[in-house]
């Protein structure tokens, strides 16, 4: 989809991302990674249609690749529509060599969190006004191993249905104000072992895939 936003206002996000200041190793810092602004150049400048057609004419009229007209371009990944559920997949695999590697170390992520500073400023399904993007955790998997085998667990928050989020989901509604956490009980899984655990074991966890719900 190509869109024809003014330049002064395609870059801009719901709230300020400058202020961030995203410590290392969070998951902060790796939406801010994903979503920073990056200039193309030289082998990746996009291919300018409007550039094309001002230099050489009609499309019809081009003949050969080398007539198209390649520019310096700025690009940036935002979120421009905020989804009921919210699911970070962590890359935790990197090159050694010719071989992969598993990554093991620790991904900070909040129980609350704000994507707002990651959206676009014409975020569809957020009201006018709105600078926060709230999401509540209530979902994590883990893996422990290797890149050849190893075992899957998860942490999962019990709690009481969520109808706003149910009104999102099916009719599109705004989310009703809240800012807090959903409140519940969290519970480590793993195969058919079932035990309670407190939100500061699930925080410590190594995340591989979190999942949030809206709240705001």
């Amino acid at each position: 989809e190509v869109s024809r936003d003014d330049p002064e206002t395609a870059f801009c996000t719901l709230a300020n991302r400058e202020e961030l200041n995203p410590e290392e190793d969070s998951i902060h810092h790796c939406l801010y990674q994903f979503t920073r602004n990056e200039t193309l150049t030289e082998t990746n400048k996009l291919l300018c249609d409007v550039c094309t057609q001002r230099h050489c004419g009609p499309k019809n009229n081009i003949k050969s690749e080398k007539k198209y007209v390649y520019t310096n371009a700025k690009k940036q990944m935002l979120v421009s529509l905020a989804p009921p559920i919210l699911t970070l997949h962590l890359k935790r695999f990197q090159h050694a060599g010719f071989n992969l590697q598993k990554v093991n170390r620790h991904i900070k992520f909040p129980e609350v969190i704000d994507l707002a500073p990651f959206c676009t400023a014409k975020c569809k399904n957020v009201a006018e006004g709105n600078t926060k993007v709230l999401y509540s955790l209530y979902g994590v998997v883990e893996h422990s191993g290797t890149m050849r085998s190893g075992h899957y667990t998860a942490y999962v928050k019990m709690r009481a249905m969520n109808n706003h989020l149910s009104d999102l989901v099916l009719r599109g509604q705004s989310p009703a104000l809240e800012t807090e956490p959903v409140k519940g009980q969290w519970f480590h899984i793993s195969d058919h072992h079932v035990q309670p655990v407190s939100v500061s074991k699930v925080l410590s966890s190594q995340a591989y895939l979190l999942f949030y719900e809206r709240l705001l």
